[in-house]
């Protein structure tokens, strides 16, 4: 049942550490009658834009007092807050302590996390940086909800004074904005964990906390389905993440996104940030089928890119790093594709992809390469949590090892084969030419077998190629029949015990043959 009763707020608590719009929302609570109540800084910043405030120490009659650390934790505070309304009891209870109802409280707490960020933290600061008061506040409201509102989130301040003014603040919302309160609790303690399980004795940090805690909100309604339809699925964003995943993408038109599609789109839009000059990357389930980089027009790109696998592109996901010019549309019309992501979207590109309703545009928030983070991949009983593999590779970091050196188109072939194979399922070949895919083998037991079904869709236009591989080539196989395939450079990681053979193969071949150092198995 729907719950609809609205409540009269006539005196609000209000103590911030992220003040932004505080004295706005402060200003629209005073004009509407509500008394405000408030501590330290907050205090002392509505009083400077001239609002009425009342101290907290002055209502409780006790001053705040050990550096700050208590000021809150008072009966007559929280008495004030968790006070039942509708209960007898509770009323006469406040009326015998001289207890007043508060009835709305906007909290949110010490910055730990930022904190805690900062290279000189120490554990001093960290724990002075631990809110014990707000926290309290926080959850005692949300556990009130019922008879209190509880503001955590500044962008909330205008559906409270609009739910004020339409007395439409019923208890429905009052509970929205409590289970925000507490997800807000959440998240604060379990960054408290995380920082202080990943301590040494000694104060140093390890990477990887003992208890790890992250938090995830739900994006949208929950999928139609999920990888297959007798599965169940949702999107969640991490909240760490924020303004640098697909979940930051706006949906500008389309039909509802898939579980499916949110996964080949977000392998689609991590590979086209890794490319720094003009690019189109075309995906299909969750491998590059198709990728072109360099000069000349977006849409010579574009048809680069799909005639790269023209069988694959059909319904796959394009990305972009410039925004969608409109010859590009047109050609994306004349394909089935999923999603198409870019930066932003030409006034007349958006006009000519109108046509295509089920089509999903996505305004992308950055095309910027992304460093840091973590990556987590669910298992059995278990999660496996890793860096982010933010590795772009200069040429100045790698080596030659072969009798015949690179030319410069070679080089360029190869570090864009390098950056492609990045992101395909090992065992990951790529083959490319002129800043264009010709076959990618991607996910295969072994890397002959990668090799030889890139080999097979490249076919003719192997000749005078380049080849990337994802890891070492453990035998001298690999390399015969990407040479066979006509391919005239390659770029791998090196590191075999069969260095020695693998390189003298090439240079049997007549191949340029260059080590990186660093691998990229993607799993």
């Amino acid at each position: 049942m729907t719950a609809v009763s609205t409540i009269s707020i006539k005196q609000a608590l209000i103590s911030v550490s992220d003040k932004t719009n505080i004295e706005g929302f402060a200003k629209a609570l005073c004009e509407r009658g509500v008394k405000i109540l408030s501590t330290g800084g907050t205090a002392k910043l509505l009083r400077a834009a001239g609002i009425e405030c009342r101290d907290v120490s002055d209502y409780t009659g006790f001053p705040e007092m050990m550096d700050g650390r208590v000021k809150t934790l008072n009966p007559k505070v929280h008495g004030g807050i968790l006070a039942r309304r509708d209960n007898e009891s509770d009323l006469a209870s406040m009326a015998e302590h001289g207890i007043e109802q508060i009835d709305l409280v906007c909290v949110n707490l010490y910055p730990f996390r930022e904190a805690v960020a900062k290279e000189d933290c120490s554990i001093d600061d960290a724990i002075e940086n631990i809110d014990i008061g707000g926290p309290c506040m926080v959850r005692a409201s949300a556990k009130n909800h019922k008879f209190v509102t509880i503001v955590v989130d500044p962008n909330d301040y205008d559906v409270v004074i609009e739910g004020i003014d339409a007395d439409s603040l019923n208890e429905d919302v009052r509970r929205a904005l409590a289970t925000k309160a507490f997800a807000h609790t959440a998240a604060y303690d379990g960054a408290i964990a995380n920082h202080f399980s990943a301590l040494n004795a000694d104060g140093s940090k390890r990477k990887f906390p003992d208890i790890f805690t992250r938090q995830f909100i739900k994006t949208a309604d929950t999928l139609r389905y999920g990888e297959n339809p007798h599965q169940n699925g949702a999107f969640y964003a991490d909240v760490e993440d924020e303004g640098m995943s697909l979940a930051d993408c706006e949906v500008l038109q389309g039909k509802a996104i898939s579980y499916n599609n949110i996964a080949d789109a977000d392998a689609a839009f991590a590979l086209v940030r890794d490319l720094n000059e003009q690019a189109v990357v075309i995906v299909k389930h969750a491998n590059p089928c198709g990728v072109a980089m360099g000069c000349g027009t977006q849409a010579e790109v574009y048809e680069r890119a799909r005639a790269a696998d023209s069988v694959s592109a059909f319904g796959g996901i394009a990305a972009f790093n410039r925004e969608l010019s409109e010859d590009t549309a047109k050609l994306i019309a004349q394909t089935f594709m999923e999603v198409v992501i870019a930066p932003s979207f030409s006034e007349a590109a958006r006009a000519v992809l109108k046509e295509r309703k089920n089509l999903r545009l996505l305004l992308a928030p950055s095309v910027e390469p992304v460093s840091g983070g973590l990556e987590f991949k669910r298992v059995n009983g278990g999660l496996l949590v890793q860096e982010r593999d933010a590795h772009i590779l200069l040429r100045d970091a790698c080596t030659v090892v072969t009798e015949r050196q690179p030319t410069d188109t070679e080089w360029s072939d190869m570090l864009f084969a390098w950056s492609v194979a990045k992101h395909v399922k090992s065992n990951a070949i790529v083959f490319a030419k002129a800043g264009v895919t010709l076959g990618v083998g991607a996910g295969q037991m072994n890397r002959v077998n990668s090799t030889r079904i890139a080999a097979e869709h490249g076919g003719e236009s192997l000749a005078g190629s380049a080849v990337a591989s994802d890891a070492f080539f453990p035998f001298r196989d690999g390399v015969d029949a990407l040479a066979q395939a006509g391919a005239k450079a390659v770029i791998q990681p090196g590191g075999s015990i069969r260095d020695d053979e693998v390189i003298a193969a090439a240079n049997e071949h007549g191949l340029a043959m260059i080590f990186t150092g660093i691998r990229h198995f993607k799993h």
